[in-house]
């Protein structure tokens, strides 16, 4: 069975010039995970959605999560008894760094369990919402296979990556 790829943007969405949008638009197999509120992002809302977007797509899901679409995923996978096939979870902000200033209800403390599926963090050196270090820490916590892309800014449509190869090279690392 072919797998089905969940976008899940963080906050704000993931404009047109985001590698997320332009993964879904040139490959079927990506479907958004919508949300109501892309700016007043609410956890246990944004849970729900995930839920039943996963419950939909079955077992053979990967996950493609950015910014905090990434708390979304560790949230989801603390309460969830669905079984995904991975997760590549890209860029995740510091909560208590640069991010708390966003409205961000009931998404801090982000859950530190081991992810119980495969899952790769991709960060970059120079991103302005979270440090290298909280980065690879999210990375131990979850279980996650780790990647240091260099200065990449937050790995974004502001990042100028366009249709990001590497991350999709890196997202075929993890299904491998």
């Amino acid at each position: 069975m072919d797998d089905t790829f969940l976008i899940i943007p963080g906050y704000g969405g993931s404009g047109p010039e985001h590698w997320q949008s332009r993964w879904q638009q040139a490959d079927s197999r990506f479907r958004r995970v919508e949300q109501r509120d892309w700016w007043r992002p609410l956890c246990s809302e944004w849970v729900a959605a995930l839920e039943q977007a996963v419950a939909a797509s079955g077992p053979h899901t990967v996950l493609v999560a950015h910014s905090l679409g990434c708390g979304l995923v560790a949230h989801w996978a603390a309460q969830t008894r669905l079984a995904i096939r991975a997760a590549m979870l890209v860029a995740p902000p510091d909560p208590e760094g640069p991010a708390a200033q966003l409205s961000i209800d009931g998404f801090v403390p982000v859950p530190d369990l081991p992810l119980a599926f495969p899952s790769l963090l991709v960060a970059s050196s120079n991103d302005p919402f979270s440090s290298l270090e909280h980065a690879h820490g999210a990375a131990l916590r979850w279980g996650s296979r780790w990647a240091n892309i260099g200065a990449a800014g937050h790995i974004n449509g502001d990042s100028g990556l366009g249709d990001w190869p590497q991350g999709r090279a890196l997202l075929q690392s993890l299904l491998e």
